[in-house]
């Protein structure tokens, strides 16, 4: 599975709070959330996002509470996928429920805001194709690559469900 977009560069520690604000969760609807993705860190994010984009941040990204809300915000606004040097646990296992493709890398810090990245799930390469540069991460696990295929683990479920 191959994701091209834009990056938006974020710092470390992004917590679901800055991702979301309190007073959206309201709402479960992931286009809602999106409008009002990042706003309270970057206001003018949730419209210069164009579907397929991608999140690049630090350490610990998706910190503070366990809210589902964060990654539905992120995929609601068009992000194609999110890479950082570390996340926080409870928002990968969200990120994967909705099926949103997450990669730890070290590099993330070489890449800029602006950047043009090609990932390959299968592989775990990051293509810099601003820079010219590849930086190698961890394959994400083929059935993850699926529950994202099929668009969250739900949908997942029913599909194998549906084949048994």
């Amino acid at each position: 599975m191959i994701i091209k977009g834009k990056v938006h560069k974020f710092s470390d520690d992004i917590n679901t709070d800055d991702i979301i604000a309190a007073k959206y969760l309201v709402s479960t609807d992931a286009q809602e959330l999106g409008k009002h993705c990042m706003e309270t860190i970057k206001p003018e994010f949730s419209r210069a996002v164009s579907p397929g984009d991608i999140i690049v941040a630090g350490k610990n990204f998706g910190c503070g509470s366990s809210r589902e809300h964060a990654p539905l915000a992120i995929k609601g606004c068009g992000v194609a996928a999110v890479i950082a040097r570390s996340f926080a646990a409870i928002f990968f296992r969200n990120a994967i429920n909705i099926g949103l493709p997450f990669l730890e890398s070290d590099d993330a810090e070489k890449i800029k805001d602006g950047d043009i990245v090609e990932i390959d799930l299968s592989s775990g390469r990051i293509r810099n194709l601003t820079q010219g540069k590849d930086y190698q991460t961890q394959a994400f696990p083929g059935f993850l690559q699926e529950i994202v295929s099929c668009g969250g683990l739900i949908n997942y479920i029913k599909k194998t469900k549906s084949k048994s």
